[in-house]
């Protein structure tokens, strides 16, 4: 079980939030074994093979351990999502669009990841010309990949270059239904989905560890083998031992 810090400000204004990359590459610094990673990198923020190279960065600092989240993005409709695009000067693009890009980034990162010559890219989102990646992360072929997303688009990225699929949370029958649906994707393009780990984002209440560790019991029980916990601020005392004791010694 790992809990992941987000990339993200939250999008409200006066909330305190740092930037995701930079503290990932901090953290990593100051631990040894664990495995770090955003839960999820916008796709709409960074340019796909500067995020490689950073990505890339993360995972040799890290001596391997970076787990590479990414996703699509807030859909602009959300108007909290909508403010945070207008704030840092970011392109706003319905969903079909951001998803779409988003396919075409993962085979971008992917093949900087893994191919020593220079390739261009010409995409409908992306267009590359001699692009290439060096160094290579040290995990070997790549950074595992884990992509966010519940909607049956985003879904048909996930068949296509996940290796680790998260679903954010909700109803327990709707995460079945959903990781169901990427099965039959999987199908489609001959890929067995058995491949794909899927994971979940549990909230975590404090006042009632019972429900979460109920929460956590149910989605193993329903193929969840990835489990994210989130915690909110404030955070109690001791937090982490409170989660490791409360939670994954009466759970696991």
């Amino acid at each position: 079980m790992v809990v992941r810090s987000p990339d993200a400000d939250r999008r409200r204004p006066g909330r305190a939030g740092v930037e995701g990359w930079t503290l990932l590459s901090a953290l990593v610094a100051q631990t040894q074994r664990l495995r770090l990673g955003l839960l999820v990198t916008s796709n709409r923020f960074r340019p796909p093979a500067m995020l490689a190279k950073i990505a890339t960065t993360v995972d040799i600092v890290s001596s391997g351990r970076l787990d590479f989240g990414i996703g699509a993005g807030s859909r602009p409709s959300h108007p909290l999502a909508r403010r945070e695009y207008d704030a840092h000067g970011l392109p706003y693009h319905e969903f079909d669009h951001s998803v779409a890009a988003l396919a075409e980034a993962c085979t971008v990162i992917r093949r900087l990841w893994t191919e020593s010559a220079p390739f261009d890219f010409d995409g409908r989102y992306v267009q590359l010309t001699g692009a290439f990646g060096n160094p290579k992360p040290v995990q070997r072929p790549h950074p595992p990949i884990i992509i966010g997303g519940r909607s049956s688009a985003t879904l048909r990225v996930v068949a296509e270059h996940a290796d680790l699929w998260n679903i954010p949370g909700g109803d327990i029958d709707d995460a079945v239904r959903r990781s169901a649906l990427l099965d039959r994707y999987c199908a489609e393009i001959g890929r067995d989905p058995a491949t794909i780990t899927r994971s979940i984002h549990l909230p975590v209440s404090y006042d009632s560890p019972s429900a979460t560790q109920k929460a956590i019991g149910e989605a193993i029980d329903a193929g969840f083998r990835h489990i994210v916990l989130g915690l909110s601020a404030p955070y109690p005392p001791d937090v982490a031992q409170w989660v490791a004791d409360k939670l994954i010694a009466t759970t696991v």
